[in-house]
């Protein structure tokens, strides 16, 4: 059992809980970078923040999917952006809070980079998820 709360005293996160609380005896997986590659290690949506963050989501969802969990399980993620614009961090982030992570909201952080490890990469996320 997860529960997300949002704290009422702090200012209202937008679309994320500011933290999740997994129950003891729940089996709690971490999962390292998602990155836009395809299954043949190619870069997909070079140039297009966009692309990459539905690439990533996507290899994400099938890591969880291979250790018996999904989207809707994920209690927290860290978000990195290579983005020097707040607007290109916004564009990656919807992409992010519509993919269906979290059956409330997920706790997370948006982190913008100067660069990630693959070259042409704009986007990764890396995950907490239960295993039910």
């Amino acid at each position: 059992m997860t529960r997300h709360t949002i704290v009422p005293s702090l200012f209202p996160p937008p679309g994320y809980a500011h933290a999740a609380v997994v129950e003891t005896g729940t089996r709690v997986a971490f999962l390292a970078g998602s990155v836009p590659l395809d299954a043949d290690g190619e870069l997909v949506g070079p140039g297009d923040p966009v692309a990459q963050a539905h690439q990533v989501v996507a290899n994400l969802d099938e890591a969880l999917h291979a250790i018996g969990s999904g989207l809707p399980h994920v209690v927290a993620t860290t978000v990195y952006v290579v983005a020097h614009d707040p607007a290109d961090l916004a564009r990656v982030w919807d992409v992010v809070r519509t993919c269906g992570l979290s059956e409330g909201p997920h706790t997370s952080t948006l982190v913008g980079v100067a660069c990630l490890g693959y070259t042409g990469q704009l986007v990764e996320i890396t995950a907490t998820a239960v295993v039910p």
